[in-house]
């Protein structure tokens, strides 16, 4: 089992920057394709970004490319999201995941499938 725990949320006007962190405990870390998702108020999960095992391969829902980066530090168990150019609507609670089932690199991650989930932290941007 993997235990996560995300850190790095805030309050910041649009245009900001915030890097969230995600701490990884338990199994190996580097044997988890990792994700980002992003759940703001009244609507449903979404995907936001996913990282192969090694860090290699990177994917990006369209509404974050070219302003969010995902990354992965296998030695330090940790898993980041530096988000620049925020918006409002990039307001939401943000989780880390640890896919468990079938991924292939390059590929967006189904909320719906099967993880490791932390508890997640708010991000609230202001206009």
């Amino acid at each position: 089992q993997v235990q996560l725990v995300e850190s790095g949320g805030g309050l910041v006007q649009a245009g900001g920057s915030l890097r969230l962190s995600c701490a990884a405990s338990g199994r190996t870390f580097s044997s988890y394709a990792m994700g980002w998702f992003r759940q703001a108020p009244g609507k449903e999960r979404e995907f936001v970004a996913a990282i192969s095992w090694g860090g290699g391969r990177t994917v990006y829902h369209d509404s974050v490319k070219g302003r969010f980066t995902i990354s992965r530090d296998n030695a330090k168990n940790t898993l980041y999201l530096q988000m620049n150019s925020l918006k409002p609507e990039d307001t939401a609670v943000y989780y880390c995941a640890a896919n468990r089932g079938p991924w292939g690199p390059g590929q967006a991650m189904d909320v719906m499938g099967n993880y490791y989930w932390g508890r997640g932290t708010q991000v609230t941007v202001s206009s």
